[in-house]
């Protein structure tokens, strides 16, 4: 029976005699239940609903875990991994390297976007890169060759017994070469012609502009198109429905007398994009034909500037 004044204890395997003062309980840390084996986990009073002092009774399944301090329940590892992760903590240095690296990814993928998705070469086939590759090596050559020309001329120049009559020589060759450049001296030597035509009437003065392009950037030392000299200054524009170069106008097909070497100048017409292809997709006809002479005959006036002169004396 328990002792008179006392409540009974929480529901449990066994009757738990209440301990004896709150002091002993507190030196002792923990009392053994009479006839149960069972123990006290912490030793320290609680009280029931009731507002009575009483004791602890052991569960069936053992006590409770607790955390090291004895404070709560103890955490299982993946409890402790989910509240180390959440909510999130960053120091001031982590911000500032997770923005550096947020810009630096993406920066690469811009550029990398752009790269790929701009590149016109992209699709093309092998040989049409082997083409162009071989177009690059020539205008290497060219550039090299015209370098080493100049080398000569001068060396000439410092050698010659009579250099006032070497640079004579060299200042007329200069002046048939400026002349051929100029339109206003005619022209012959190996090159091709570009024959276009346009049924469809399709064609306008910029893709003729276009082909003019591409012939300069491989090489065309003189150009001709239906009967009008093209140089430096020339333009093409379109004027109800027909093309003028320098103000005269062409008609289809247009033939372009082109001077220079044909091994450079037909595959810069035919690379993946180029000339050719724009024509075709416009339902007109391109064809180029080699040729070891070509003449180019269409001459410009000559015209004297009004402002400048020559500055050597």
């Amino acid at each position: 029976m328990p002792a008179p004044g006392s409540v009974p204890a929480a529901p449990g395997p066994l009757p738990v005699p209440a301990p004896a003062t709150p002091a002993e309980a507190g030196k002792d840390g923990a009392r053994s239940a009479a006839g149960t084996g069972g123990s006290r986990t912490d030793g320290a009073e609680r009280t029931d609903r009731t507002g009575v002092h009483g004791t602890d009774a052991p569960a069936q399944q053992g006590p409770e875990p607790t955390t090291p301090s004895g404070d709560g329940p103890q955490l299982t590892g993946r409890q402790r991994l989910a509240a180390g992760l959440w909510p999130p903590r960053f120091s001031r240095a982590q911000l500032i390297v997770a923005l550096l690296l947020f810009v630096l990814g993406l920066g690469l993928a811009i550029q990398v976007r752009s790269t790929s998705d701009n590149s016109a070469l992209r699709g093309a086939r092998q040989e049409d890169l082997v083409r162009i590759l071989d177009e690059l090596d020539d205008r290497t050559k060219r550039l090299e060759d015209e370098k080493r020309r100049l080398e000569d001329q001068r060396t000439e120049l410092e050698t010659s017994s009579d250099q006032a009559e070497e640079a004579r020589r060299q200042t007329q060759e200069k002046e048939r070469q400026l002349g051929i450049l100029a339109g206003t001296v005619a022209a012959q030597g190996p090159g091709i012609t570009l024959t276009i035509g346009d049924g469809a009437g399709a064609v306008e003065s910029d893709m003729l502009l276009d082909a003019i392009q591409e012939l300069r950037a491989a090489g065309a030392e003189a150009i001709q198109v239906n009967g009008v000299r093209v140089v430096a200054d020339s333009y093409f524009s379109d004027d109800g429905g027909s093309i003028e170069v320098d103000g005269k106008k062409i008609s289809a097909p247009y033939r372009f007398k082109v001077i220079g070497k044909p091994q450079d100048l037909e595959p810069a017409l035919n690379i993946p994009g180029g000339v050719v292809q724009t024509l075709e997709k416009e339902q007109a006809t391109a064809t180029v034909a080699r040729s070891e002479k070509i003449v180019v005959d269409a001459l410009r006036p000559v015209e004297r500037p009004d402002y400048a002169r020559s500055s050597s004396r």
